[in-house]
């Protein structure tokens, strides 16, 4: 969920004639439409409803290399009009009652938007518009206009027409835009908005099943392991994966720095999102919690969140310098205005130009919540998390070889990119217009091609956030209607709901339904590579996913095993001898004398191909060392050595080579104290 704002573009006047279209629309209701003659139109939909306006039969089966085909929106909120107490996105996804029930604005809306709070809040104006949805549409669903539905399930089915075959929908809430928001019909717990979405999703599959004649026969289709997506997407139907994205998931959010969770909290949490289909999701969102801090919003949408974080944790975003090229956006600087709706004395922190990364990492807390989705077999996104913390999560990843790390929406820096492709992670890029989306997809492009991967899009829908404007009808490359599918097995005309047509030349990206056109809109304006790296995303992303499930930690054969060291730091009250960096205990540590050259080496009592060792660091850190081997304890070779290190946990990886002794050799301090390693991990080929 992004937060971004731009004033609402127009604002037309309800007819006599649309409303009494609408009371009529009401009255019928649902009712059958013709028998089906092909598998992808539906034998019952109800009527009135939307049109999909695709023809031709949806591709089906893998391609020459047995690969999947199909788009990837990785990042999509199908039902966060429930969240936030279920008033600030106005509209559903689907309804019982059929398209007239679903498709209608917020009470408060009516009769012209006056009330429309949030909107105006988050982007500026007045806020008022003509809150008639169906029939008439006059000013939503809209590129421009945020609180609206726009993913209506025949949008959705006119996405998955167009050639999309996995979507993500993130399950997402914030309890306290919840709180403090004006109107509000329901409880702010956040995992009780999680469990609701979670239930309605499946709820939708029941919906479009149903129209289709029963039971697993419809075209979306919740999945909970990579081979059974890919089944659906062999099939040519839509694979949901469910996702989470909330600020303070299990209750872990801090109070003044305190944790309001505990292991077991996080334990419950995670066996419970998995039993209702979770297979993704953020540790943290918005606002620092009992696990992570955030990578900042910026500008005055960041002042409003750091404030929101304040009233509900009693602290402020902290920052530091950055240690590496990464960095967390700039936060926003207007503290006089956000300190007149703060209590009397409270001063909004400023914050230094040359320091823009958060203080606050990945926890305790949050290293067991990360190793507990690894055990669980769960893709991690690391979007929204602060450098501090990404590089953290990066680092026991890269030790274990665990390769379930997703960035969905571009809010990871972009100089993690390479890093998450070698793990075999995923990267997806927000919808931006097609310019900057191309940009973005050159300046990647090399990557992708060493790593032989595809790309993935997070379209946010319903999350609050920009999507792509019109270009205009006069630009030189306009949509032309109607055109192919990427596979050239479908026709795609101009989009119509009710009375209202959209067009995306003049329109934009006004809803889910016109994702096709956004793509073909990216191939006039980007070019042909890009989309044919987009349609290699589904396969891509199910790669990660399966092979996060085809993981299996690795045996550290360090473990238990005898040790020396060139020394040892004394202390009467606890043991710093070398045993304590291979006791399986990362709260127990080696620690050498207060000198550079320093070695720390352990017998594996029998030789074994060595490929990998991992050191988790103390404060007092090698910058610079080396990994010596060998297979009789007196002659000595050296396999890899670094000159810049920097703490944290540490992955050296080199050919395999036969070995029964491993030492670590320190050469250079990154501190004035000596060298002193948690663990230390040895693994084979």
């Amino acid at each position: 969920m992004t937060r971004t704002g731009r004033p609402y573009r127009r604002r037309r006047d309800v007819t006599v004639v649309s409303l009494l279209l609408l009371v009529l629309a009401t009255i019928l209701g649902p009712s059958p439409s013709a028998a089906a003659t092909q598998w992808w139109n539906p034998t019952a939909r109800p009527a009135p409803d939307s049109q999909i306006n695709v023809t031709g039969e949806p591709f089906t089966g893998t391609n020459a290399a047995g690969e999947v085909r199909g788009f990837v929106d990785a990042h999509n909120h199908l039902f966060s009009n429930e969240a936030f107490g279920g008033r600030l996105i106005c509209g559903k996804v689907f309804s019982t009652a059929g398209v007239a029930d679903a498709l209608k604005d917020c009470p408060e809306h009516y009769p012209d938007g006056t009330l429309a709070i949030f909107d105006y809040i988050t982007h500026g104006g007045d806020g008022r518009h003509d809150p008639v949805g169906w029939p008439t549409f006059a000013d939503w669903p809209a590129y421009d206009s945020m609180t609206h539905q726009a993913n209506y399930y025949a949008w959705v089915e006119r996405a998955w027409r167009g050639g999309q075959r996995v979507l993500v929908n993130d399950l997402v809430t914030n309890g306290v835009i919840c709180s403090v928001y004006f109107f509000k019909d329901r409880s702010c717990d956040e995992m009780t908005s999680i469990r609701l979405q979670a239930q309605l999703t499946y709820d939708l599959q029941a919906f479009i099943d149903k129209q289709y004649g029963g039971t697993g026969k419809g075209w979306f289709r919740i999945v909970t392991d990579s081979a059974q997506a890919r089944s659906v997407v062999q099939q040519g139907k839509l694979a949901v994966i469910l996702g989470v994205e909330t600020s303070e998931p299990f209750g872990c959010k801090q109070i003044l720095d305190i944790a309001q969770c505990s292991q077991e909290d996080i334990d419950k949490g995670l066996d419970e999102l998995y039993d209702l289909g979770v297979r993704s999701m953020f540790l943290c969102h918005k606002f620092d919690n009992a696990l992570c801090g955030v990578r900042f919003d910026s500008g005055g949408l960041g002042t409003a969140i750091n404030v929101g974080q304040f009233l509900s944790t009693g602290t402020f975003w902290k920052t530091e310098k950055c240690t590496g090229p990464q960095a967390d956006n700039p936060i926003g600087t207007a503290a006089s205005e956000a300190e007149a709706d703060l209590p009397a004395g409270t001063e909004v922190p400023t914050y230094a130009a040359n320091a823009q990364c958060n203080t606050r990492g990945l926890t305790d807390l949050g290293e067991y919540a990360v190793r507990g989705m690894m055990k669980r077999k769960m893709m991690l996104e690391i979007d929204h998390m602060s450098v501090k913390a990404t590089g953290r999560v990066l680092d026991i990843f890269e030790a274990a070889s665990y390769p379930g790390v997703l960035s969905s929406h571009s809010w990871m820096d972009l100089d993690w990119t390479e890093r998450v492709y070698s793990l075999g992670g995923f990267v997806a890029q927000y919808m931006h217009g097609s310019e900057a989306f191309g940009n973005e997809a050159a300046r990647t492009e090399a990557l992708r091609d060493k790593y032989h991967v595809g790309y993935g899009f997070g379209t946010d829908f319903n999350g609050v956030g920009d999507h792509p404007g019109p270009r205009g009808a006069n630009t030189s490359n306009p949509v032309t209607y109607p055109f192919k599918s990427v596979d050239g097995g479908s026709t795609i005309d101009r989009q119509t709901t009710g009375q209202r047509t959209w067009d995306y030349n003049t329109d934009g990206a006004a809803h889910s339904g016109l994702i096709p056109d956004w793509i073909e809109d990216i191939r006039l304006v980007a070019g042909q590579d890009v989309v044919d790296d987009l349609f290699r995303g589904a396969e891509s992303y199910l790669d990660t996913w399966g092979a996060s499930e085809q993981h299996q930690a690795g045996v550290n054969l360090a473990k238990g095993r005898t040790t020396t060291a060139s020394s040892s730091e004394s202390n009467p009250f606890t043991s710093y001898q070398p045993g304590r960096a291979a006791d399986g205990d990362d709260s127990t540590r080696w620690a050498s004398d207060w000198s550079d050259d320093q070695w720390w080496q352990v017998d594996l009592g029998a030789t074994n191909l060595v490929s990998r060792v991992t050191l988790d660091w103390e404060r007092a850190y090698g910058k610079s060392y080396r990994i010596e081997l060998s297979t009789d304890g007196t002659t000595w070779h050296s396999v890899w050595s670094t000159t810049a290190g920097d703490g944290g946990l540490d992955t050296a990886r080199f050919t395999g080579t036969p070995a029964r002794y491993v030492r670590v050799h320190g050469l250079d301090r990154g501190t004035d104290w000596g060298y002193s390693l948690y663990e230390v991990g040895v693994h084979s080929a």
